[in-house]
Formats: structure tokens, C-alpha cells, sequence
């Protein structure tokens, strides 16, 4: 089973492996830069060699490690400058994941700021197009969302719709996050709703398109559209959802990413080992 965390770089890039390690991930994410900035240093050449040698000395597959976009871009953006930038930025996070030998790089699909989900979904799909020419075998992952006011994604049915526009199909896949999901209305509490759900997603989207699973808990209700997360079992969906979706995942053999609070509670080592434990 490949599972692991979103671990910090702090320090620099490689740290981030060893963050993995010592957590005892057999998955990791990163944001390769600074996720509330616009502006992101250059990899250097010891960067870029130190994070493949210590990932190569890792027990991590390669094809377990992800990216994740910044906040600050929106690629649904009705606003001129904004949009620009938000498509430079991730130009730029495909090279440094292409630098650094990392597969995946997920987006959140932006919001379209009241203008409408249809020309929001244009904008997305625009954006992600001309992302998509930059020379580099990193896959983009677009990432369903929790349906707050103004976003695109949220329903399984549009996410496919946005996903059957990206091209070429080979440059995208999806990333689903179980907190988004259950509060954009789908059930995962019951081994039945699980089932449900993801033979929802297979039939519009393709099981074999899902390259990485986002696990959280939810700490809101069903359907409640806020994308807040919890630890694992500790939140709305529950253990029992938790178990049956982590089982169903790991049988398909789509790594895991765990993005779940760190508090008095617990901590990522926790979680990461609560999380095996469903299995």
C-alpha cells in the first residue's frame, strides 16, 4: 500500500523526504515552493540532485510522490491579470516538477468569481490547455471540490465534463478528495455508499483516471459544501467510511495522501498509522 502525508520542505526540497521517511510514508505530497507567495527561487542543481538521491534511497516509489499548486493562482479567474498569472505560475510548477522527477501536480480548479460555471469551466479548461504545451511528462490532476459558492468541479458529472476537454488526455488525471467529496453531497459513511460513490466516478470518469487519493475526514456535515478536514475517523464520514474507502483504493493500487490537521489531538504520525490500521 502506498500512503503516506503532505510534508513540509522547510529548509529545503529534500528535507522533504526525510520528513517522509521518518513518518513512515510510502507516499508523499510537497508544495515545491512557498504555497502563499507568487513568487517561488529556482531549484538549484544540489536541489534538484539531493531530492532524487535521497528519494532514490527511499523505500518511496517515484510514482508515489506528488505536487501540489500554490493557493493563490485561480485558473477560472474572469479577471485578465490575475488568470495570466495564475497560468504562468503553474507553467512554472510543471518545469519544477519535471526538474525534480515528481509525477503529479494537483490543482484546484478555481473559482469563476460569479461570472458562471460555464464560463468559468471555458477559462479552466483554456488554462490548462495551454499549461498542458509546456515540454515536460508531468501529469496535471485536477481536484474535485467541496462546491463552495462560485467554484466548478464539485459534481462528478462536470468534473468529467471539464477533464473530457482537457487535451492531451495523456498530460491529465484526477486527484478525488474524500472530505470534498462527502460535502459535495456524496456519501461515504457505509461500505454500500462508498461503492456507490466511486462506481459514480467510474462510470463518468474512469477509475483508471484517478492517479492519487486525497484521504480526510470531514469535520462538517454531508452536502454542506465547506471543505473543512478532520483526522482520520474522527470526523463526519467516520471509521467505517474511512475503512471501506482506503480499502477500495489500495485494492486499485492508486497511492494515498493524507492532508489532515495536526493539533493536540494528533499529529501526522498518527494519522498516517491510523490510517493503515483501516486496512
Amino acid at each position: 500500500m502506498q500512503i503516506g502525508a503532505h510534508v513540509s520542505i522547510s529548509g529545503s526540497i529534500d528535507n522533504a523526504v526525510d520528513n517522509a521517511v521518518v513518518r513512515k510514508c510510502t507516499a508523499f505530497q510537497i508544495f515545491t515552493r512557498n504555497p502563499r507567495s507568487w513568487h517561488a527561487k529556482d531549484l538549484t542543481k544540489d536541489d534538484i540532485k539531493n531530492f532524487k538521491e535521497k528519494l532514490e534511497s527511499s523505500n518511496i516509489d517515484r510514482m508515489a510522490t506528488v505536487a501540489h499548486m500554490p493557493y493563490l493562482p485561480n485558473l477560472s479567474s474572469p479577471e485578465k491579470d490575475g488568470y495570466e498569472k495564475s497560468i504562468k505560475v503553474m507553467i512554472k510548477e510543471v518545469e519544477r516538477c519535471h526538474q525534480i522527477g515528481i509525477p503529479y501536480l494537483v490543482t484546484h480548479l478555481g473559482s469563476h468569481k460569479g461570472t458562471g460555471e460555464e464560463k468559468g469551466m471555458k477559462r479552466l479548461v483554456d488554462a490548462l490547455n495551454k499549461v498542458a504545451e509546456t515540454k515536460a511528462d508531468t501529469m496535471i490532476l485536477l481536484e474535485n471540490t467541496a462546491g463552495q459558492k462560485n467554484s466548478v468541479g464539485s459534481d462528478f458529472d462536470q468534473l468529467a465534463e471539464i477533464f473530457s476537454k482537457c487535451k492531451p488526455g495523456k498530460r491529465f488525471g484526477v486527484c478525488i478528495d474524500t472530505c470534498h467529496a462527502f460535502a459535495a453531497g456524496y456519501d461515504l459513511r457505509t461500505d454500500d455508499e462508498v461503492k456507490k460513490t466511486f462506481k459514480k466516478f467510474d462510470d463518468v470518469i474512469g477509475l483508471e483516471n484517478l492517479k492519487i487519493l486525497h484521504f480526510n475526514d470531514s469535520k462538517a456535515e454531508l452536502n454542506c459544501n465547506l471543505d473543512r478536514h478532520e483526522h482520520i475517523g474522527l470526523g463526519k464520514i467516520g471509521t467505517k467510511g474511512m475503512s471501506a474507502v482506503i480499502k477500495l483504493i489500495s485494492k486499485k493500487k492508486i497511492p494515498i495522501i493524507l492532508e489532515t490537521p495536526i493539533d493536540d489531538r494528533r499529529n501526522d504520525f498518527e494519522n498516517v498509522a491510523e490510517a493503515k490500521s483501516l486496512v
